[in-house]
């Protein structure tokens, strides 16, 4: 007698959707990467078009193929990376500990000091080890200017000549005021100089000058002019720094593109323009590019989910977020809320690596080396104390990472912003522990990579949408 086929066929479909399952449940808590996709290429790939509705710019990080401000790296070219990130970090901190004694914190320091100030000359690090940048025009007619865009900044800021202290070099040429048909000096009396931190007069001109982490900085006159963001898009007397006494690496930038929340910042010159609304999308890698818009492009979008913006009055300065947990492998980490709670956590561009409260670090590297325990130890690189060696492997498989925010949104990182590619030889976690409790926390720009990142400041909302470039 001849058996039934159907039990076979029965017990076959039942594999097959045992292991659909698995593979979905395995795509939800882990990532299968090239290990080569997380290093940089040598040649630079556009990344896709999106937001055609609003003034975009195109964004590159300047230290890759993209960038026309690129160097060659070195052999010890992250750990530098990961140094200036520490400086930069403990600048912001300073900041808020400042302002939080009454000492004010829109402006990085008390700079006042008129153009003629001698500002000695060294080679130091750049302003921050992100440095993602854009170029914009300036002047009448526009000239081409690249900039660092910076959302811990407020003042925007460009060399300028006759450059009568010191200038270092850049890739475009030194902004003359001598050749915009709209240049002008700001003076003492106006509103716009009183909402300087920094500032001195000069024969009744308004003088500005900003300070940054590594020592870093900018002196000269507080001006106005048309920016055009792109040729059809200008804004008509946008304020800005003429920079007279500049030092520092800028990385052959010409200056910074405050994004910052305080009044001289572009978000806040262009509110009516602009509705208070910009966004970004950092690539995955420094060969890739992104982009920096402005506009509202993202409030219909269901792809976008929202989540808080927290402003303090003494940092009007810096954007603050609600995290409140951590997820690995799909499952939330046995992390207490207020320990986010306790300072808060800032996100900021120019922050490579996000920085955690010690007792939530500790649960997050506990649970990633749980689930990486096949791949062979690497020694630390600055920062960063869990790092792998995935020499020989084409693929490595990483926990999933998600960081959860108040409004029940989950913001699952993509393998580019779980671990931080040194070498070939050599990948780490790509988060670090703060050194006390009340350290504030940061998102940093890692783990931004990938996501269209929207900021709507009237609306005090932060969305995130996946796939962004």
């Amino acid at each position: 007698m001849t058996s039934s086929p159907f039990p076979s066929l029965v017990s076959l479909l039942i594999v097959l959707l045992a292991l659909i399952v698995n593979a979905n449940g395995e795509s939800r808590s882990h990532h299968k990467v090239n290990v080569s996709s997380l290093l940089p290429r040598k040649v630079c790939s556009n990344s896709k078009d999106a937001l055609s509705n609003v003034t975009r710019l195109r964004l590159v990080h300047r230290h890759g193929p993209c960038s026309p401000a690129v160097r060659r790296r070195r052999s010890n070219f992250e750990a530098e990376i990961l140094a200036r990130d520490q400086l930069h970090v403990g600048f912001l901190r300073q900041r808020i500990a400042a302002a939080e004694l009454g000492g004010g914190g829109t402006s990085p320091a008390s700079t006042r000091a008129a153009p003629s100030t001698k500002i000695p000359a060294r080679s130091g690090a750049s302003v921050s080890a992100g440095d993602y940048i854009v170029t914009v025009g300036l002047g009448t007619p526009p000239k081409a200017q690249t900039l660092f865009f910076d959302t811990g900044s407020d003042v925007t800021w460009v060399q300028c000549q006759p450059c009568t202290v010191s200038c270092y070099r850049q890739l475009d040429r030194l902004f003359d005021p001598a050749s915009s048909a709209t240049y002008a000096n700001i003076t003492c009396a106006s509103a716009a100089c009183a909402d300087l931190d920094a500032l001195d007069c000069s024969d009744g001109t308004c003088i500005y000058g900003v300070s940054y982490g590594d020592g870093s900085q900018s002196v000269g006159f507080y001006s106005s002019d048309a920016l055009a963001l792109t040729p059809s898009d200008v804004v008509p007397r946008f304020l800005f720094g003429c920079g007279q006494a500049n030092e520092g690496l800028f990385g052959l930038a010409a200056g910074i593109l405050g994004l910052g929340g305080g009044r001289p910042s572009l978000v806040t010159q262009t509110m009516k323009k602009y509705n208070g609304v910009f966004g970004y999308c950092l690539p995955a890698s420094a060969s890739d590019t992104g982009y920096l818009a402005f506009g509202d492009s993202g409030s219909t979008n269901p792809t976008v989910k929202y989540t808080n913006m927290l402003r303090d009055a003494k940092t009007p300065t810096f954007y603050f977020i609600n995290l409140i947990g951590i997820s690995v492998a799909g499952q939330q980490l046995r992390i207490q809320p207020s320990a986010f709670a306790k300072a808060g956590t800032l996100i900021d561009s120019g922050t490579v690596i996000t920085r955690l409260p010690p007792a939530a670090y500790a649960s997050l590297r506990s649970a990633f080396r749980g689930r990486m325990s096949r791949y062979k130890k690497a020694p630390a690189v600055s920062i960063l104390d869990t790092c792998y060696d995935p020499t020989g492997r084409g693929e490595v498989k990483l926990p999933a990472v998600a960081l959860l925010f108040s409004g029940d949104v989950s913001v699952n990182l993509a393998p580019e912003g779980i671990v931080y590619a040194v070498n070939e030889s050599r990948i780490c976690l790509a988060f670090a522990a703060n050194d006390a409790d009340d350290d504030v926390g940061i998102l940093g720009n890692v783990q931004q990579r990938t996501f269209g990142v929207l900021y709507d400041v009237p609306k005090k909302k932060i969305g995130f949408a996946a796939g962004g470039c």
